[in-house]
């Protein structure tokens, strides 16, 4: 959608013409433009609010809906500015309970006034003066006010959007626009696949009645109660045919016909000190043929760690320079992007190619020639970071847009860099985090896969330690160890609560205790917060060999390729998903010696913790960690649906 376009607004059954722009401005910023959009915005949970709880049977602990009449209400100010209300139920026994407010509006302690009815939804605690609820939802009511016949919806809201509003206006537009739910599928579909009415889904998820069966509830929570399934089955044919739509029109555009003259891929190949595996030439003529076509190439090259996906890159990069146009290849990461710039300069070194390198942190003078070569054309060769697709830098050229590590860049950015040229060029993706086959077709039936299954030979096998935080000094023992005897280590910490700053903080303290207990290695620190002349500085460091011991976060996960480092240990290693796993082990191994992973992990474990250790331990090959992985986290937690 451009950007700068209007929001098209709510149509009149979901905001009246009374609510004003304000809720329509609210509504847009969760995607809700139109009144399909407001009915397909699901509930996230329920609360039942059809009984109350009599005030002496409140337990803490314990979720409630209970009515009672108010005491007293005053604002108290120790420990911190808070509104306290009391309220009990003097016709039955004279139970009571405190509700506390830490934020609250000055017009709460009017509303809540001696006397006043109020019924009142929240989580029970023990409180100083009794049982309590912070923050409860309440309601003013009259004595014998009837209850709601349906369960209530909890719905993904945003600032300033209330529960409340947000389930008047679905309200509104179910009753006042029948064409909101429509049937979507042909009766006989739906009939043979034993799917709900999508009316009937739709609403059932809206407003569910209360008192379900357990069962019936247990799957309302866990989405797969029928109602759940119809919708799936409606997105995921939304998808399919979306892909499947954009695989047709693709047919149709144009792209330079690059036949290449083999002459640059053939002294490439005679040049590099190994012979391709049987899958890299299935795969390199598969992508060889696709550039021969007049319509664009979107191909998916997905290879396990240490595949030899760059050398099939580097085919691609030189066919389309043997027929007069330019490429871009762009990498997630300046220390990926710069890895593979130094490995294709020394793979072209003599090949009468030239390489440009483009990233963030480059010098303002070496940037602008950089973009001026691309812009003349002189260049036919880019490689770098995001900063290719920025503005400014143009490749009127372009014949061909690599991207590694592609699910780690937006759709719109990928889209960007492809169309930096006049005409569309071909699109080569690139990932080393491989999915099953039956999964890929499903997910990227807009593109064609290439898959690269085998290794080439002469990669030493890692073998894998599982050790608990017990032991935790063995493994620095062991580390200062086989750093005196030249061997090469990366210690990783993991991503804490999504927090950069907990990260770095971790990160930080251990590179404080490997230099301290480790008085004779060399410790290095690498995070993603450092500067990245300070992060480029480190890494060659390590890649010199002057630094024993590397302690790093997840920005060594992809592609970073250290001969002589032979043991990784990673922290914490339950907190990891099974493909960064995976990832990170394939960063030792790459040399002649013996290499080793350390999984540090912290008891007690929980289930799925134990299956992917279990996982990462027994099996090696990308491919099958996939299909573990899938198995673990079922398909829609794997594609992150």
């Amino acid at each position: 959608m451009n950007e700068s376009a209007p929001v098209e607004k709510p149509a009149g059954a979901a905001v009246k013409k009374t609510s004003g722009r304000s809720l329509a401005d609210q509504l847009a910023k969760l995607g809700i433009t139109r009144d399909a959009d407001l009915i397909l915005h699901l509930p996230l949970r329920y609360e039942d609010h059809t009984r109350l709880v009599p005030l002496a049977k409140v337990i803490p602990g314990a979720s409630v809906h209970a009515e009672g009449t108010v005491i007293k209400t005053a604002i108290q100010y120790r420990p911190r500015r808070q509104l306290v209300c009391l309220i009990g139920d003097p016709e039955r026994n004279g139970a009571q309970l405190v509700l506390r407010f830490f934020t609250f509006y000055p017009n709460h302690q009017k509303t809540l006034a001696s006397g006043t009815r109020v019924r009142v939804f929240g989580d029970v605690r023990p409180g100083h003066f009794g049982l309590e609820i912070v923050h409860p939802q309440f309601k003013v009511v009259d004595q014998g006010a009837p209850l709601p016949d349906r369960l209530t919806p909890v719905y993904p809201t945003t600032a300033g959007l209330g529960q409340e509003t947000l389930r008047k206006a679905v309200a509104r537009t179910l009753h006042a626009d029948p064409s909101s739910t429509a049937e979507t599928l042909p009766e006989r579909l739906v009939a043979r696949r034993r799917l709900w009415k999508f009316s009937d889904a739709i609403r059932f998820l809206h407003t569910p009645p209360p008192r379900l069966n357990e069962l019936t509830q247990r799957a309302l929570d866990a989405r797969t109660h029928p109602a759940w399934t119809r919708l799936k089955f409606d997105e995921l044919l939304a998808q399919q045919l979306s892909l499947k739509a954009h695989r047709q029109a693709r047919s149709l555009r144009r792209a330079p016909v690059l036949t290449g003259s083999g002459v640059l891929t053939g002294q490439l190949l005679e040049r590099v000190p190994f012979s391709l595996t049987a899958a890299q030439q299935r795969v390199w003529r598969e992508i060889a043929h696709d550039l021969k076509r007049a319509s664009p190439m979107q191909r998916l090259l997905q290879g396990d760690v240490g595949s030899g996906k760059t050398i099939i890159a580097a085919l691609a990069a030189l066919q389309a320079i043997e027929s007069g146009k330019q490429v871009a290849f762009m990498a997630p990461t300046e220390i990926l992007a710069e890895q593979h710039y130094r490995k294709l300069a020394a793979w072209l070194a003599g090949l009468d190619v030239d390489l440009a390198w483009l990233s963030g942190s480059l010098p303002s003078k070496a940037r602008k020639q950089a973009i001026a070569a691309l812009a003349s054309g002189k260049t036919p060769f880019a490689v770098g970071t995001h900063a290719l697709f920025q503005e400014g830098v143009e490749l009127p050229n372009l014949g061909l847009a690599i991207v590694d590590e592609q699910h780690r860049f937006g759709v719109a950015q990928r889209l960007a860099l492809r169309g930096k040229g006049l005409a569309e060029a071909h699109q080569l993706m690139m990932s080393a985090t491989p999915i099953p086959r039956t999964l890929a077709m499903t997910f990227y039936a807009d593109l064609d896969v290439s898959a690269l299954d085998e290794l080439p030979p002469g990669r030493t096998p890692v073998s894998t330690r599982l050790v608990s935080q017990k032991r935790r000094a063995e493994i620095v023992a062991w580390v200062g160890k086989a750093g005196g005897e030249g061997r090469q280590v990366y210690w990783v910490c993991p991503l804490i609560e999504e927090s950069e700053k907990l990260e770095l903080q971790t990160a930080v303290a251990l590179h404080a205790e490997l230099t301290s207990s480790l008085p004779a290695m060399r410790v290095g620190l690498l995070h993603g917060r450092m500067k990245s002349v300070d992060k480029a500085g480190t890494m060659e460091a390590f890649v010199r060999g002057e630094l024993n011991v590397l302690v790093a976060t997840t920005v060594i996960e992809v592609g970073v390729d250290v001969p002589n480092a032979s043991i990784m240990v990673i922290e914490h290693a339950e907190r990891f998903g099974l493909s960064q796993l995976h990832q990170l082990r394939g960063r030792v191994g790459r040399g002649a010696t013996e290499s080793t992973c350390v999984l540090l992990f912290e008891e007690p474990l929980s289930e799925t913790a134990k299956a992917r250790l279990k996982a990462i331990y027994e099996y090696h090959d990308g491919f099958e960690i996939a299909r573990q992985d899938l198995s673990i986290r079922g398909p829609g937690e794997f594609l992150g649906a």
